[in-house]
């Protein structure tokens, strides 16, 4: 099995040859710099399988793929994680967003809350979202998943707060009663599913905190220590996975 993992938006389809996405295209021979007769290994991001693959008709704009065999990859946790995360600046969004990946979540919308102190809209929020994507197909390469999480449309907090879901909600209190390791919760995760909620850097003001426990959000806490967000979205989830899911 070829080490190198790329992905591949479209459908996989063994002894067919198919032509490389640009994207596909540009690491795989601009970057690695492989030749026509290397091995590659394909996920389109929608199943539980990878694909092995040889390049074939390598030209200086594109190249196509040989679909050799398939895999089954069995990796996802059980446990299905929505990390609703308080859009934050610069690069602690991207490494939110990439290390998440890593430990398994399964769905990221980035919210807008009072403190977020991040402006987009029109293009800009357009733009910045599939940046968000291709953070996430990056890490599920890296990470060796073949699911892609979907990062949804961002969000207004309040919105994110009054959607449906049978999942267990899950926000962070400096001054909750319980940690996630000790929290009575075990009945309440019979569906395997949980929204986890992340302010911000600065947290959630005390209005938004007001709001998520009126949309039943549990509060819980990670510890004496205050910790920044992209440490405490990191924290929360390894410590869910580790409950719940399939970290030992």
């Amino acid at each position: 099995m070829s080490k190198t993992r790329i992905y591949q938006n479209s459908d996989l389809i063994i002894n067919e040859t198919m032509k490389l996405s640009d994207d596909a295209f540009g690491h795989i021979i601009r970057v690695l710099r492989l030749v026509e007769g290397d091995i590659v290994t394909l996920f389109n991001g929608n199943s539980p399988y990878q694909y092995t693959a040889r390049l074939v008709d390598v030209k200086k704009k594109q190249a196509s793929v040989e679909i050799i065999n398939k895999t089954q990859v069995a990796n996802e946790s059980p446990l299905n994680i929505h990390l609703g995360q308080g859009i934050s600046r610069g690069d602690r969004m991207d490494y939110t967003l990439q290390k998440s990946v890593e430990l398994g979540v399964n769905k990221i919308t980035p919210l807008f809350t009072e403190r977020c102190g991040v402006k987009l809209s029109g293009d800009r929020l357009v733009k910045k979202r599939e940046q968000w994507q291709k953070i996430v197909i990056s890490a599920c390469e890296q990470s060796g998943r073949c699911i892609v999480p979907e990062v949804t449309e961002p969000l207004l907090l309040q919105d994110w707060l009054a959607q449906e879901t049978e999942a267990l909600k899950v926000n962070l209190h400096p001054k909750a009663m319980h940690s996630i390791m000790t929290f009575p919760m075990a009945a309440e995760i019979a569906q395997q599913r949980v929204r986890l909620l992340i302010g911000p850097e600065g947290g959630l003001s005390q209005t938004e905190i007001a709001q998520a426990n009126q949309a039943n959000f549990q509060e819980v806490l990670l510890g004496p220590r205050v910790l920044r967000t992209e440490t405490a979205a990191l924290t929360a989830i390894t410590a869910l996975q580790c409950r719940f899911g399939d970290l030992a």
